[in-house]
């Protein structure tokens, strides 16, 4: 998101539930059915009238302490996650993946890689989420590293919390820093090869942010610049990439680290957008492309996809993960 502040109001998580029943008695004879199915994708919880009103008015949030805090209990009971052998070979083609056991015991417990190697392949992973036909494949769901957050689609826990946390060792920092242990160890790898290849010192602005730390910073943007504008540079809480621990902002760090708005045009930029994709990071929002991602321009923003995923992307020449996931563009919130 924006140099530190991407945070959505829509504070809810679509739910829905679709249930039939029915029962018929004949001269004695009865006989009773029942169905009901529950949509992944679709959270309902109650939400203000005026949410955004709602979410200026509520207190300042504290970002509480990474190591004192646990992540948000998952519910339900996790299946055991098939080898990556097992997931192979079971795997469905692109156009059903989502029948295919081994794919959703893999979703329902498995890593990143076991879900990719279940569907036959990363590219098939995508493909079919992109054509529509992975509805088992939930894009909201926050500890995946597939998960697009923007206006439209909020996290779900609209709380999350990722755990482990870890600075990228070796880094500058100028506040902060904490992020996702796997994103902090790849960060730390494109600082070195960026340092190596003469691009220069690259340094982190901002890494994860909480839920209610947003809270206060997206009031804030909208105090400086009014609503509208607030919208084009920061996101209403639930719908940061900040608060995945997936996302980071970088600086320029050479004789001093820079602020993130002067990062655009210098040599660490440049190499950052023909290589970040190397270490599994994508520039999320590029230039000229509001209308899809619904943020300005950010070369400074980085998003963590890990590297199959990140390969898939520049090879594709896609932009945005919109595009890349077949998802309709989301340049304002839905309320």
């Amino acid at each position: 998101m924006t140099s530190s502040v991407r945070l959505p109001a829509s504070v809810y998580v679509r739910r829905r539930a679709v249930a039939a029943t029915a029962a018929l008695a004949l001269v004695g004879l009865v006989v009773a059915g029942t169905a009901g199915i529950t949509s992944a994708l679709s959270r309902s919880d109650a939400v203000p009238a005026d949410p955004v009103a709602a979410l200026l008015g509520d207190p300042a949030g504290v970002v509480p302490n990474a190591s004192t805090i646990p992540a948000p209990a998952q519910s339900g009971d996790a299946a055991p996650a098939p080898s990556v052998d097992e997931a192979t070979t079971d795997a469905a083609t692109p156009g059903d993946i989502c029948t295919s056991p081994g794919f959703t015991q893999a979703l329902a417990s498995g890593s990143d890689a076991e879900v990719f190697a279940a569907a036959g392949g990363a590219e098939q992973f995508r493909s079919a989420i992109a054509a529509g036909t992975a509805p088992c494949v939930d894009l909201h769901e926050a500890g995946r590293t597939w998960v697009v957050v923007n206006k439209l689609n909020a996290l779900d826990p609209i709380d999350y919390w990722p755990e482990p946390q870890a600075r990228a060792e070796g880094v500058e920092r100028t506040s902060g820093g904490h992020m996702r242990a796997d994103v902090a160890a790849a960060l730390s790898q494109l600082a070195a090869a960026a340092q190596a290849e003469g691009a220069g010192t690259i340094g982190v602005n901002s890494g994860f942010r909480s839920y209610d730390f947003q809270v206060s910073t997206y009031r804030n943007y909208v105090g400086q610049l009014g609503q509208s504008n607030a919208d084009l540079t920061s996101a209403r809480p639930g719908h940061s990439e900040h608060q995945t621990g997936l996302a980071v902002d970088v600086v320029a760090c050479d004789g001093g680290c820079g602020a993130i708005e002067q990062f655009g045009g210098t040599a660490q930029s440049d190499w950052v957008a023909a290589n970040a994709h190397r270490f599994g990071f994508i520039i999320r929002y590029p230039d000229g492309l509001t209308d899809t991602t619904g943020y300005e321009y950010e070369p400074w923003h980085l998003r963590y996809i890990g590297s199959e995923l990140a390969a898939l992307y520049a090879d594709g020449g896609y932009r945005t993960l919109e595009d890349f996931f077949g998802m309709p563009p989301a340049p304002t919130y839905a309320d």
